[in-house]
């Protein structure tokens, strides 16, 4: 994906987001839907869903400047302590208390200020990309799952995992 295919759809993407969840009505947005992965006992609005992204996105703009910065494991929950490869169920049980964590700080806020949390993140996104050269942006990250698992990859994938959450909260709400 080039520089401009990458912007394009960063920008498309959060245009989508934003008139997605501007939808919903506060009563959508603020009641729970879907169980915690982390803790079942807790449940998530579509609200909640929303800054997620926004905390994911966060995650990835961390790891991008840990890999360019020269860290040869920039995405620390896929290693175990000792520098070994973590086995699958570690790395998820790790991810979704990182996950639980973000929406545990900002569960209570407004829409708007949910809106913002996730402008002032894109904002940092976009500055990083201004900073990558065509070549960082097609660098691997190590271990790195998502889209080709290059550092334009991973910037990308933001308005993929959106839609991802958009198809739970939909069907979450229907049921």
């Amino acid at each position: 994906m080039t520089r401009t295919e990458l912007e394009l759809k960063l920008h498309r993407d959060r245009a989508w987001t934003l008139e997605t969840w501007a939808a919903y009505s506060h009563e959508d947005l603020t009641r729970g839907i879907t169980v915690s992965r982390d803790q079942p006992e807790t449940k998530w609005s579509a609200l909640d869903h929303l800054a997620h992204l926004s905390g994911i996105e966060t995650v990835f703009n961390a790891l991008i400047r840990r890999h360019l910065a020269g860290d040869p494991q920039p995405i620390g929950f896929m290693r175990n302590a000792d520098g070994t490869k973590a086995e699958l169920p570690e790395i998820m049980a790790r991810v979704h208390a990182l996950n639980e964590t973000w929406v545990s700080e900002h569960r209570g806020k407004s829409f708007s200020e949910v809106v913002a949390l996730g402008q002032r993140v894109r904002a940092e996104t976009l500055a990083l990309l201004a900073e990558l050269t065509d070549d960082e942006l097609q660098q691997r990250v190590p271990d790195a799952p998502w889209a080709d698992g290059t550092v334009g990859g991973i910037l990308g994938v933001n308005g993929d995992h959106a839609r991802q959450h958009h198809g739970w909260v939909t069907r979450s709400l229907a049921a």
